[in-house]
Order: structure tokens, then sequence, then C-alpha cells
């Protein structure tokens, strides 16, 4: 096996990035879904998520190609990674993530050390990332951690019926 291989996506990788989101998220909504009930869940998330997911991915590398990579491995795309730069020095990891087939091999990891070395370069003091703290988000979590990130403001969302 090769090491990952970060480059910037091109036309032909569209499909597979949202492939990628897709699968990635799928696990999250499902815990989410179960724990909303379908009524909550059909109103908080009309239509189908996950393609609303891969749409929003597709158009981050579409409108900001310059703020986005791809990661491939063994000539094939196998994560991807959409970043910001902020005004006020602060640079944003957006969404992110590696094909489930290829999780723990070290590619999330190499993801954010060269998402987080282009905010150093494009002069960022400081770098952000927003994960749930449900345990569908636990790997992403770890990861974050793994490359640094420290949890500094947790965030709950409640729902009560009425």
């Amino acid at each position: 096996m090769e090491q990952p291989k970060i480059r910037a996506a091109t036309e032909a990788d569209y499909q597979k990035i949202r492939q990628i989101a897709r699968e990635a998220w799928r696990p999250i909504y499902e815990y989410f879904r179960e724990r909303m009930g379908d009524d909550l869940w059909k109103r908080e998330h009309p239509g189908d998520p996950l393609e609303k997911k891969a749409d929003n991915v597709e158009r981050h590398f579409r409108d900001y190609p310059e703020w986005a990579f791809v990661t491939e491995l063994d000539g094939e795309v196998v994560a991807f990674c959409t970043y910001r730069l902020g005004d006020n020095g602060v640079g944003e990891v957006c969404n992110n993530a590696v094909d489930p087939a290829g999780q723990g091999k070290g590619i999330g990891t190499a993801q954010y050390q060269e998402c987080l070395q282009r905010m150093r370069e494009a002069g960022m003091d400081y770098a952000t990332v927003r994960t749930g703290l449900d345990p569908a988000h636990a790997p992403a979590r770890r990861a974050y951690e793994k490359v640094g990130f420290e949890e500094i403001r947790p965030h709950v969302q409640y729902y009560m019926e009425l």
C-alpha cells in the first residue's frame, strides 16, 4: 500500500466525493433518526439528508476549490476535506470524511495535518472544527483530538414534544 496522496479534486472526482459523503454520514443520520423518532426526523430533515449533504460537499468543491482537496490511496479517491479561511485569523475545518472502508489507516490524520499546514501558510492563527457529542461522531472526535484539537465549546441541542 502506498502513502496517501493529497491533491486538488477534478470534475471526475465529484461522484466519488458524493459517495464518500453519503456513506460517512449514514451512521450519523441513522443515529439521529433513531433518537428523534420518525415524525420529528421528517420535520427537521425533509427529503433525503444524505443527498443534501453530498450536494453541500460538492458545492464547496465547486465554489471554493482552493479550500478543498481529496486524498488518494493506491490511485483511488478515499477521502476529502473542505475548509475555510476566516478574515479573523481563524481557519475552519468543514465537511470532511474518509471512506468507511479506508478508515483506521491514517488517512484522516494525513488530511487534517495537510489542512492545518495550509491554514498556517495562509496566515491563520487558530483552527477550529465542529462535531457532534453523540456516539456516532466519536470517530471524528478521536481523529480531531489526535492532531491536537481540544474541546472548548461543547454543544447540546434539546427537543421536546409539545
